[in-house]
């Protein structure tokens, strides 16, 4: 029986060089670009020029405006730094929202309970290894049932979510200022007491340093330590990574526990380092935000900080447009999914070569 073949060719590529890839990726910008400035014209009136414009302002607008910007960009980029290791290895940690929430809860339970009974820096460095062991605990529970039992991680972790938002929010309701008032405030607002302290004389700049550090760290972690190379392997096939005697499980664990350390070093870094508090939405979506950055920039912590500043600043952006245009948060929303579609939309034809077939040919 004869069948008409399609009119375009899909072929898998060889690896492109950077360049091309980079090319690629650039232009698919572009023509985000210009399907926004088509929707903003259609759907409002405005000067796409002027929405753009008024974009960047809220960024980076003034001093503290971009302080913000660079502290919202610090916490995106280490949560994604964070996530990235168990996804490069195929397991599927959408759990980094409640480990980084565990982690702000261990912190704050240290501010609250050890504020007067340790000194500063003894308080900071309890609270450090108290933020350390809870989200390592949250990413041990996972790993090891996986390793084990082969439970569906990506279950586990979302309702490990879950137990700690119910978590914080118990004991928010235990150390409500004043009772009855539903939330904490700012803990230790007098003393101070195992707040991080203030380098520089910006707030968030401990913050930026910190991240800068861990970027370099985890760049290095995953390329050139065997740790990173087993990641890998296991990412590829554990099957594979059985046969080259590399234990599974291990791995599994392992890694998964480091996940949930640096969430928890996330959590410290908001709770006793910019917020100073304790919600039950502190950390505000940014685990699940992560996922799509590590994703975006191929479990590269280095194209990770171009990724994460793209969406801060769309986010950053979005309350400008709202007060000079009077259009409300969708409206950002709707230019941020544009620029997603056309930048994952650009992974494929990184991916995949397509080109038109000559003629109508029919095959046997």
């Amino acid at each position: 029986m004869n069948k008409k073949q399609s009119l375009f060719h899909i072929a898998k590529r060889d690896t492109l060089p950077w360049y091309k890839s980079f090319a690629i990726r650039g232009c698919a910008i572009l023509l985000a670009l210009v399907g926004c400035a088509v929707v903003t014209m259609l759907l409002t009136g405005e000067n796409p020029v002027n929405i753009f414009a008024t974009i960047f302002k809220g960024a980076f607008g003034s001093a503290r405006k971009s302080w913000v910007t660079f502290q919202n960009l610090a916490v995106l980029l280490g949560i994604s730094l964070a996530v990235t290791p168990a996804f490069k290895m195929r397991f599927w940690n959408i759990g980094a929202e409640g480990q980084v929430l565990i982690g702000c809860l261990a912190t704050a339970a240290c501010m609250i309970c050890l504020a007067d009974k340790l000194p500063n820096a003894v308080l900071i460095l309890v609270s450090l290894a108290a933020a350390l062991a809870a989200g390592a605990l949250w990413g041990f529970l996972p790993a090891f049932f996986k390793a084990k039992w082969n439970t569906n991680e990506t279950l586990f972790t979302l309702m490990m979510n879950y137990i700690a938002t119910q978590l914080a929010a118990f004991f928010i309701i235990v150390w409500e200022v004043p009772k009855g008032a539903g939330k904490i405030g700012i803990i230790n607002q007098g003393t101070e007491a195992g707040w991080l302290p203030v380098v520089g004389g910006q707030k968030y700049l401990l913050v930026i340093l910190v991240v800068a550090v861990l970027t370099v760290f985890m760049y290095i972690y995953l390329n050139y330590s065997k740790h990173g190379y087993e990641i890998a392997v296991v990412g590829e096939s554990q099957r594979t990574a059985s046969y080259a005697g590399i234990k599974v499980e291990r791995v599994i664990v392992r890694t998964m526990v480091l996940s949930g350390a640096v969430c928890g070093l996330m959590g410290l870094l908001l709770t006793a380092g910019t917020d100073h508090t304790l919600t039950t939405t502190i950390v505000g979506g940014r685990g699940f935000t992560a996922v799509m950055v590590s994703w975006m920039a191929k479990f590269n912590p280095i194209i990770m900080i171009f990724t994460s500043l793209l969406l801060v600043v769309l986010g950053r952006g979005a309350s400008e447009i709202s007060s000079t245009f009077g259009l409300n948060q969708s409206f950002s929303d709707i230019l941020t999914g544009i620029i997603l579609f056309f930048i994952i939309g650009s992974e494929f034809f990184i991916t995949y070569r397509v080109s038109l077939r000559k003629g109508g040919k029919k095959e046997a």
